[in-house]
């Protein structure tokens, strides 16, 4: 299996370790060498052995490039970053969760690994995997090494537990993720189980994240804080502290992909953040979502639009960027914010999309709902 990856990313060219958040930038010129050497097949040059040695200590001296070095191929679609949901199913049922129904379905194997390919051909260079909860998806250890096999650098959004199952350990370790993201929903077993709706589901996620730790894998929290567990928030962020973990707080509830408002009105009023203006993303453009049946769209939440990337083939991102323009027209009556710099709003188009479509409280992704 290949210890390293050379890439195209953007207008630029990377140098990756599977596994490692840490990189290094590539001289075109080099990154063509590899290209050259890797067919036929050559020794790992020795520019590369000292980059691999200094970047991440690992020795590739006479190591043959071949099963060594991964050179990903040039795409004409400039997509670099995707994320693909394996199933909307899910052992939990958190009230929060903006999936609303949690439908175990998704596509076959076969269509799957054409998902994929086609991911692949258009730049796709960071994927990350989500669900639901993907790591309960009949097929995810065969999603997650075929995905890797080709090149991507992959990243996991779970809850965590069954992260404890030595055949997930197993294929962690021998194919590192660079990041691992488990949502932590209480500090207590009592607050916890309440969110998820699952007697035992703390016990299970303080079990997963302990044998992840133990495995060194590189894990980050999201601490999501809602009107049950709300009076555990400092207990939550004590609780990533005493882990040595790296965490985020979210209490910002959005509505359901189907435009739902029930999912906000769980959120805790008094830990509402402010948004900052929204300046834009790259979403369509540069990145975009799949859904469990393989169905694209510009991100998670804009979903309009959607087209099978199984059937259209990878030509189909084409007409992306044009759909992500489109939606970030202003919808519903929203003629142009007068708080911000030049119209600027706080929420981006698609979002305050559904926040309207659910009758959610303007207060809730619009200044002007405040006074």
């Amino acid at each position: 299996m290949h210890s390293v990856i050379a890439s195209p990313f953007l207008d630029e060219y990377l140098l990756l370790q599977p596994g490692s958040a840490k990189g290094a930038k590539l001289p075109q010129a080099l990154y063509e060498e590899l290209r050259r050497q890797d067919n036929p097949p050559g020794v790992v040059p020795a520019w590369l052995v000292d980059t691999a040695r200094r970047s991440w200590g690992l020795d590739l001296n006479d190591r043959p490039m071949a099963g060594t070095v991964l050179v990903r191929q040039p795409s004409p679609y400039g997509y670099c970053r995707a994320s693909y949901e394996l199933n909307l199913g899910c052992n939990y049922d958190c009230e929060h969760c903006y999936l609303g129904l949690k439908k175990f379905s998704g596509l076959k194997w076969q269509k799957r690994k054409q998902l994929l390919r086609s991911m692949q051909r258009a730049g796709v260079l960071w994927l990350q995997l989500t669900g639901g909860e993907p790591l309960i998806d009949r097929l995810f250890k065969e999603t997650y090494d075929y995905a890797f096999r080709l090149g991507t650098m992959l990243s996991v959004s779970s809850n965590g537990s069954r992260l404890h199952d030595p055949r997930i350990l197993s294929l962690f370790k021998a194919r590192r993720p660079y990041r691992l993201t488990l949502s932590v929903y209480g500090a207590s077993a009592k607050r916890y189980d309440a969110v998820t709706k699952r007697r035992g589901s703390f016990k299970l996620f303080e079990k997963g994240l302990t044998a992840a730790q133990e495995a060194g894998l590189p894990i980050s929290l999201n601490l999501i804080v809602t009107s049950t567990n709300a009076d555990e928030t400092e207990d939550m962020k004590t609780f990533a502290r005493s882990r040595g973990l790296p965490h985020n707080v979210f209490s910002d509830m959005a509505p359901t992909i189907y435009g739902g408002v029930e999912t906000v009105l769980t959120q805790s009023e008094e830990h509402l953040i402010t948004r900052e203006p929204f300046k834009g993303c790259h979403a369509g453009h540069t990145f975009f979502h799949a859904d469990p049946h393989g169905l694209v769209s510009i991100c998670k939440v804009g979903r309009d639009h959607q087209f099978s990337l199984v059937k259209q083939g990878t030509a189909g991102l084409r007409k992306l960027g044009g759909i992500a323009d489109s939606l970030q027209l202003r919808t519903g009556g929203c003629s142009g914010c007068l708080f911000g710099q030049n119209g600027t709003c706080g929420t981006c188009r698609p979002l305050a999309k559904l926040y309207q479509e659910s009758g959610a409280p303007l207060k809730n992704y619009c200044r002007h709902g405040g006074f």
